[in-house]
């Protein structure tokens, strides 16, 4: 049904495609138009606002959004959407306020979402545990096998593709290996599970989207052998804890988790002069295991590149290869401690490069040990271009895919100043005048994740036990814990919109609005009780003021009062199949207007 979207280009490239196209189809200019430019236009002179009721409200002299755009801005930004009644608490509240509550999730009372987080027990369970009560396929043959070689009985491989033969596995053994693999994928079904679920209901919702933020800069594959077994720490020890807290213990979490150190293979990385003696001493550990095939080792370069090329200074920051280097050989020895038992972060300083080293124009002495690392993570953390990398992000998150430059110095600024206080920085951005500028309105392009979320959140629903939302969200392009490569998921609009991912988009609108997504019935939303025995019009105007937040242009209102999807390939699609209110409000929710944050 969801189609994955295809990225590349500028956001200019990409609207002139969709444009090239939609004049061969008529239909499909009405929504991708609309989606490439603000969906309304207002006045930004004088000092007072209408509202969206037309009375006249007063306003911050150097803030451009009229009282109303600046909840949904807040709304939009700080939360993944509004939930009904959310806009009118916040603006009851006033938004400053709420904004600085959200700074401050520890006050924030949030049961609901920890009992549904509760519910899903490997998610507070150690790494030790879940390798020993989830224990990997990979793992149970490999120990199969080593059992068999000891005992003297022949392993071998047919030629025709890698079948075991001979004295083989029996019929038990491979419904256990099976029973495994089922159970170590339900670990990340668990973490992407409760990923949506906190999203949606939990009450921290800035808290939440920092999560996700630093989960996407410091990125992990789940994919990749063993990671899936550290990705529960990860989160809970590293990523949380340290979300809107100083950006050095956030880095240093991250170092020293066994889900980093795994994925960017450091957990192998040693000096070099000790290659030989470490060979031999794991041959000789292995002997008995015939299955095994030879491992490089030595020196890993790749947590040090990508330490400052993606974590702190940026692909331009000023390092050269030998920072790379030197970097790399000052993390030999931080590793994981038994990694198929215990799964926690390990200094070795048997396999440490204890020698002199130059980083960054600073001398690391000789003969030390753990030291090394932690003072280049020091150095980075402190280094003009990290605060400048890290606030680009922070403002392209935040703010727009167009980073306005006098509000990243600011921010950058705001980092050097309260060393590397991520709050701070974000009260820098939130308070500034380019949050709540006319530009920045509407103008970031939701991602798959967020647009899932906000669709879910819009209409009231409750969170699902299953894994079906995310694998949604997979399906329309994000895979959560799913990025193959370290630079994680891309916060660019033009990366997310193409053809293809528009229609995705208005087929994921629908299927919400047949009630085919756990946890969301729109019978149940309360704004339906109250429109579904209206005229259409009168539904139109409804579903645009509550889930389009009052803002239509005249393209999407003929969408929705006809009902007709406007890329379908013929009279039988999707939107035709639903009663006329659901018709309405899965249109609604793959509009322009609602692609947009």
């Amino acid at each position: 049904m969801f189609r994955v979207n295809e990225k590349g280009g500028d956001e200019s490239t990409v609207y002139s495609l969709e444009k090239s196209h939609m004049r061969l189809t008529a239909r499909l200019a009405a929504f991708a138009l609309v989606l490439g430019a603000c969906t309304t236009s207002h006045s930004t002179t004088g000092h007072v606002a209408t509202s969206a009721g037309g009375d006249v409200v007063s306003r911050d002299d150097h803030r451009e959004q009229t009282a109303d755009e600046q909840v949904k801005q807040a709304l939009n930004r700080l939360a993944f959407g509004a939930r009904p009644g959310d806009a009118e608490r916040v603006r009851a509240m006033g938004v400053d306020k709420w904004i600085d509550m959200q700074l401050s999730p520890q006050k924030i009372d949030d049961e609901s979402s920890e009992q549904f987080v509760a519910s899903f027990p490997v998610l507070s369970m150690s790494t030790a545990d879940l390798l020993a009560s989830y224990p990997q396929r990979a793992q149970l043959i490999r120990d199969k096998k080593n059992e068999m070689a000891k005992n003297g009985e022949m392993v071998m491989r047919d030629s025709a593709g890698g079948k075991l033969s001979g004295l083989d596995f029996t019929a038990a053994d491979s419904a256990r290996y099976k029973e495994a693999g089922r159970q170590s994928r339900q670990m990340l079904v668990a973490l992407q599970t409760a990923k949506v679920a906190r999203a949606l209901i939990s009450e921290r919702q800035l808290e939440e989207v920092m999560v996700d933020f630093w989960e996407n800069h410091f990125t992990v594959f789940s994919g990749k052998g063993r990671e899936r077994y550290y990705l529960t720490a990860y989160e809970r020890e590293s990523i949380r804890p340290n979300a809107l807290g100083k950006f050095r213990n956030l880095l240093g979490a991250v170092a020293k988790s066994p889900a980093m150190l795994y994925y960017l293979d450091n957990a192998e990385s040693t000096v070099e002069a000790d290659r030989p003696a470490l060979a031999l001493r794991r041959r000789r550990a292995s002997s008995m295991d015939t299955t095994k095939k030879p491992r490089p080792h030595g020196l890993n370069e790749n947590y040090g590149r990508e330490l400052m090329e993606l974590h702190t200074l940026g692909v331009d920051g000023g390092y050269t290869q030998a920072d790379v280097i030197a970097a790399a050989r000052a993390f030999t020895g931080w590793s994981v401690e038994k990694p198929r038992e215990s799964g926690v972060f390990i200094f070795r300083p048997a396999q440490h490069d204890a020698g002199e080293k130059l980083f960054l124009g600073h001398r690391l002495a000789a003969n030390r040990g753990i030291e090394d690392g932690e003072q280049v993570l020091d150095i980075v953390a402190t280094q003009p271009a990290t605060a400048h990398f890290i606030a680009t992000k922070l403002v392209r998150r935040f703010v727009s895919d167009s980073v306005p430059p006098a509000l990243v110095d600011r921010v950058a600024a705001t980092f050097t100043r309260s060393d590397g206080d991520i709050r701070e920085c974000l009260r820098t951005i939130f308070t500034s005048p380019e949050f709540f500028s006319r530009a920045a309105y509407k103008s970031k392009v939701k991602s798959p994740f967020e647009l899932v979320v906000s669709a879910l959140r819009v209409v009231g629903a409750r969170p699902d036990s299953t894994q079906r939302t995310a694998q949604m969200i997979a399906k329309l392009g994000e895979p959560l814990y799913g990025h193959l490569a370290p630079n994680g998921y891309s916060e660019r609009g033009a990366d997310w919109i193409n053809t293809g991912a528009i229609l995705a988009r208005i087929n994921f609108g629908l299927v919400v609005a047949a009630g085919r997504v756990p946890g969301a019935s729109i019978a149940e939303w309360t704004d339906a009780k109250e429109l579904e025995a209206l005229p259409r019009a009168t539904q139109v105007d409804g579903v645009i003021r509550a889930i389009l937040g009052g803002e239509a242009s005249s393209d999407t209102r003929k969408v929705l009062e006809s009902g007709v999807n406007p890329i379908a390939s013929d009279s039988t699609s999707a939107a035709t199949k639903l009663s006329g209110f659901e018709n309405i409000v899965g249109l609604a929710l793959g509009a322009p207007e609602f692609q947009r944050r």
